[in-house]
């Protein structure tokens, strides 16, 4: 081998550690571009880099952090410092105590067993024995893992050069990560948000706040970077009837679902925060149910929902997700294999592919299902349904979720426009006489069937058309679609979809015929009225000259009244018949 060869292998070898090197510090790969972009760094940024500025705009008001545009419509209630930690929580003043690592487990023992035991059953209790896995254990991944969040404390700044991570116990995640200081329960304690928790798992939350970056809507049908996991919370103080209604328990019902922005134990359940129990459908059930998007029911009903009951229990869920078909014996889909894949990997976006966003009466919703964003985001699923089926399947079911939405849409747009003009023509029940103006930031000038309507009632606001159709677009289409999309066959057909669509649009057509029927017909009785006045000669341009007649039309109604009842009474007792007044 020549002196020149042996150079340039030396030289190719060091330029390949420094690669190797390089990555190994990097920010994640599989995190898109275009939240670098947003960013505003590089994808060959640190750790550090990364964490620092997805930290800056994850808690910037500006960005969907805090109360939202309507904050000052609104306060919190006890429960909204856990739902928003951030913003809300304070350290408790009744607990004095001043304690270290050790002491917290063992004092919590005593009065919260509950959180312990699930904490010790947790991987951040048990952090040595996961560097003990082997290659054959389907955790083993784990350990890599924990390595990788290792190299993310080192480059935030949060463990020395060589020393590893020995536990994540209560004070690390509450006080501070790998704390060796007392903490004072008065002054250092905190609830975690999802930054907190993205220190240690960089990756996950950078996949996670990727949503914002991702979900941009072509026409702007949808807030930029909604809907998501990412920006719930703001979604939910920014809905104006929430932000507005006194009712702040119930408004708080909402968020006991829109909370994800803020924390990440609405999947990963608090203290253990178990990855199996987050991948399997009923940790998305606890918020993807109910009367506008229960896909957990229509999954349930479904084919791959029956497979996942009757055969689940056989399936290795503690492999990577993406090896559940190949190694853990997966044999049919699950939430987080549909959801959580785009193009051949897995994470925590889950809006990559979003097309319907769940409510296809949105406007510009179903205008747009057929542009270029929307076909790219199809091919995408054709990807994922290629997993198990066809494409020439996958094609076919595809095109029958977009054209039974489209069918629902049809019926709604048509109902819609009845009940528009309607209110344009001013027919709805007590809209002139008893229609209340809803809590700011809603108002009256909003037109009909409006969000609000759901939560809020005052009067003939909502009338009951308005009811029926925002029922109708918010909650039946969208169970239409959740059905057919989620192969929940009769659901969409009858139980759930286009049966119960068709029944509400048959109300607003009867409603309609009536209230314009009787329009028609109180134009007569005006103008019947009209006439006779005219012929009477007699001009009630003033509220006194309306009363007054009326006070005079009332007496002589009794006058004649009673001047009948003596002439039948006279008659009588002469025992002559009586004939009826001309």
């Amino acid at each position: 081998m020549t002196k020149t060869l042996m150079n340039r292998l030396l030289v190719s070898t060091v330029a390949l550690c420094i690669g190797l090197l390089g990555m190994a510090g990097n920010a994640m790969a599989d995190v898109p571009k275009e939240t670098y972009d947003a960013l505003g760094i590089s994808k060959s940024a640190s750790p550090k880099e990364l964490f620092d500025a997805l930290k800056k705009r994850y808690h910037d008001p500006a960005q969907g952090a805090g109360k939202g545009k309507f904050g000052d419509l609104w306060e919190p209630i006890p429960m909204s410092r856990y739902f928003d930690p951030g913003t809300f929580y304070k350290p408790p003043s009744t607990v004095k105590e001043v304690n270290s690592r050790e002491e917290c487990v063992e004092c919590h023992k005593e009065e919260t067993p509950g959180w312990v035991q699930m904490w010790k059953n947790s991987p951040h209790a048990n952090l040595s024995e996961i560097r003990k896995l082997k290659a054959d254990d389907p955790r083993h991944y784990k350990k890599a893992k924990l390595e990788e969040i290792e190299k993310n404390l080192r480059s935030i700044g949060k463990l020395g050069r060589d020393e590893p991570l020995k536990e994540v116990g209560c004070i690390d995640c509450h006080v501070n990560i790998n704390t060796a200081k007392k903490a004072d329960h008065t002054k250092d304690l905190r609830l975690p948000d999802a930054a907190v928790c993205g220190t240690c798992h960089l990756q996950e939350f950078a996949e996670r706040e990727s949503e914002r970056d991702t979900a941009i809507w072509p026409n702007d049908e949808w807030p930029k970077g909604r809907p998501s996991h990412a920006l719930d919370y703001q979604a939910n103080v920014e809905t104006g009837i929430w932000a507005g209604m006194a009712e702040r328990e119930i408004a708080e019902g909402c968020t006991g679902c829109h909370y994800n922005q803020n924390k990440c134990d609405g999947c990963h359940t608090r203290h253990e925060f178990s990855v199996v129990e987050a991948r399997k459908p009923e940790a998305c059930a606890r918020c993807h149910n109910g009367i506008d998007h229960d896909n957990n029911a229509a999954y349930a009903l479904s084919k791959h929902g029956t497979i996942y009951q009757t055969r689940g229990d056989e399936w290795n869920w503690n492999v990577p997700l993406k090896d559940a078909f190949e190694k853990g014996g997966q044999t049919a889909p699950t939430c987080a294999s549909c959801h959580m894949e785009y193009k051949g990997k897995y994470g925590h976006n889950v809006v990559r592919k979003v097309r319907w966003a769940n409510y296809p009466g949105a406007p510009g919703i179903a205008e747009n299902i057929t542009s270029d964003w929307a076909d790219k985001r199809k091919e995408a699923w054709v990807e994922t349904c290629n997993q198990c089926h066809s494409e020439r399947f996958a094609r076919a079911y595809l095109e029958m979720i977009d054209n039974a939405t489209l069918a629902g849409v049809a019926k709604y747009q048509e109902a819609a426009a009845v009940v528009g003009k309607l209110y344009d023509d001013g027919l709805l029940p007590g809209q002139k006489t008893n229609r209340p103006a809803p809590p700011k930031p809603d108002s009256l000038d909003s037109g009909p069937a409006q969000f609000y309507q759901l939560m809020w009632a005052k009067g003939n606001n909502p009338s009951v058309v308005d009811r029926k159709l925002i029922e109708m677009g918010e909650n039946e289409l969208a169970l239409l679609h959740v059905s057919v999309a989620h192969v929940n066959y009769g659901g969409w057909t009858y139980t759930t979809g286009w049966e119960p669509l068709l029944g509400t649009y048959t109300d607003i057509m009867q409603a309609d015929t009536e209230l314009r029927e009787k329009a028609a017909l109180m134009k007569r009785v005006d103008a019947l009225e009209a006439g006779k006045r005219a012929s009477l000669g007699i001009n009630l341009d003033t509220f006194e000259e309306k009363v007054a007649v009326s006070g005079l039309g009332g007496m002589m109604l009794l006058t004649g009244g009673l001047l009948g009842w003596r002439r039948r009474k006279s008659a009588n007792s002469r025992g002559e018949s009586q004939e009826p007044l001309e």
